[in-house]
């Protein structure tokens, strides 16, 4: 569900109750673990954790005039969503992610190539979230995007 929210606090304020309980949790849960210089906006309609320009002027390939994202968080229509870039171009983090979800979670682990769905509200591994937010520095996550950009 696109918002046409021109900030995080306004996306949220936007949701019911429940939801927005579900994203401030996993919103503070990001920012807690969020390697420096990645830093939280709006995109596509979602929240963003993005590689601002002043630390990657090249910006996002498919338009440059925009920060390099990386995460984003949303309130779709029958889940929440963490869609991780990381987790899609690096095989290794998948991997790691994959393992650790049934230690974290009693769901089955939900999952397109970036998008992590969570249709239980009671059952999120917020903490499992936290630690996959701490695995990868911006400079990482810079090289891991050129490479794969050629």
């Amino acid at each position: 569900m696109h918002s046409e929210a021109k900030t995080p606090q306004a996306y949220i304020d936007s949701l019911s109750d429940e939801r927005k309980a579900v994203i401030n949790q996993l919103r503070g849960e990001i920012l807690k673990h969020l390697p420096d210089g990645f830093e939280e906006a709006m995109g596509y309609g979602m929240l963003a954790y993005v590689v601002p320009l002043k630390l990657y002027p090249k910006g996002y390939h498919c338009n440059p005039k925009l920060p390099l994202p990386f995460m984003n968080l949303a309130s779709q229509k029958n889940f929440i969503a963490l869609y991780h870039s990381g987790i899609y171009a690096d095989e290794a983090l998948l991997d790691w992610f994959v393992r650790e979800y049934p230690n974290h979670c009693k769901h089955k682990l939900d999952m397109g190539k970036c998008c992590i769905r969570f249709k239980n509200f009671n059952n999120i591994p917020y903490q499992l979230i936290g630690e996959l937010v701490a695995k990868m520095t911006v400079q990482q996550w810079i090289e891991l995007y050129e490479e794969s950009i050629g």
